[in-house]
């Protein structure tokens, strides 16, 4: 008998900046989006399919899946058995400097290149951090030493690979996409054309949609939409009353909010609220 989805986010009380979701899904598929944070996930049961970079993925148990900061992604059941995994999402201004710590000499902005690994020792460190953040443990150390730890394996693989290793992220394209990216998310709760986007960064309205499209794997309004659910996911988890995310964030209702937020968190706003104000 196929179980219920279920998503069970933990938040560490120690580590700022680091979340675990527990996730357990049937018939559920995640829409086309990016996370602000680094996520690394682990296929415990099942398999799961996604599509990132360009390309299709298939995870099965014991592989690690790995996205950027703003890489976008999707991701469902690859077949009719549950689909188990843990993810860990690590803010970047908390794990770039731990990088820079470990050897990697460009820190910032940098660049995972493999979507999907088999790395049984990075493995370990992501799951160790997950059931130390979603049983709470007291240990302020252990949650660090880890954490530490994971950053240094990250290097070990990936320290000498730039920037540059991702389809030559990094050019002057990239530098404009990222000017118009900062603009975007400074911006959020205003309303924003795409003149205003591309009188920050200089480009007509037709390179500027190519481009970014190009960059991010979305158009700026998919990206706009993205990032306002972000945003709003933050306040939702500091407390702020639900209608006023609704209105600061440009949603036209509950609803409309709800739609949008479903297919990336796996519940309602309204339920992801009150599962962290309640833990």
């Amino acid at each position: 008998m196929k179980q219920d989805n279920q998503f069970q986010y933990s938040k560490s009380q120690h580590l700022d900046q680091v979340t675990v979701l527990q996730a357990q899904m049937d018939d559920f598929s995640y829409t086309k989006h990016a996370h602000e944070e680094y996520s690394f996930g682990v296929t415990l049961a099942g398999r799961q399919d996604f599509f990132a970079s360009g390309a299709f993925h298939r995870s099965l148990p014991g592989n690690i899946i790995a996205f950027n900061p703003g890489e976008v992604h999707d991701g469902h059941s690859g077949v009719d058995d549950t689909l188990l995994y843990r993810m860990l999402y690590i803010h970047p201004q908390l794990l770039e400097p731990m990088l820079s710590s470990a050897g990697v000499k460009q820190s910032k902005d940098f660049q995972i290149v493999d979507n999907k690994l088999d790395d049984p020792v990075l493995r370990q460190h992501i799951l160790n951090i997950a059931l130390l953040v979603e049983n709470n443990t007291e240990d302020k150390l252990q949650q660090e030493c880890e954490l530490h730890q994971m950053a240094e394996r990250i290097a070990q693989r990936y320290g000498e690979d730039s920037v540059d290793s991702k389809g030559g992220k990094g050019g002057k394209v990239d530098q404009l996409m990222l000017r118009a990216r900062d603009f975007i998310h400074d911006n959020l709760q205003l309303e924003m054309s795409l003149d205003d986007i591309c009188a920050q960064i200089h480009l007509s309205k037709y390179h500027f949609l190519r481009m970014f499209r190009q960059q991010f794997g979305i158009t700026p309004h998919q990206y706009i939409l993205n990032a306002r659910i972000l945003r709003a996911r933050e306040d939702l988890e500091s407390g702020a009353a639900l209608d006023d995310v609704v209105f600061a964030y440009g949603f036209t209702d509950l609803s409309h909010f709800n739609r949008r937020f479903k297919p990336i968190y796996g519940m309602t706003p309204r339920a992801y609220q009150q599962h962290f104000l309640s833990s």
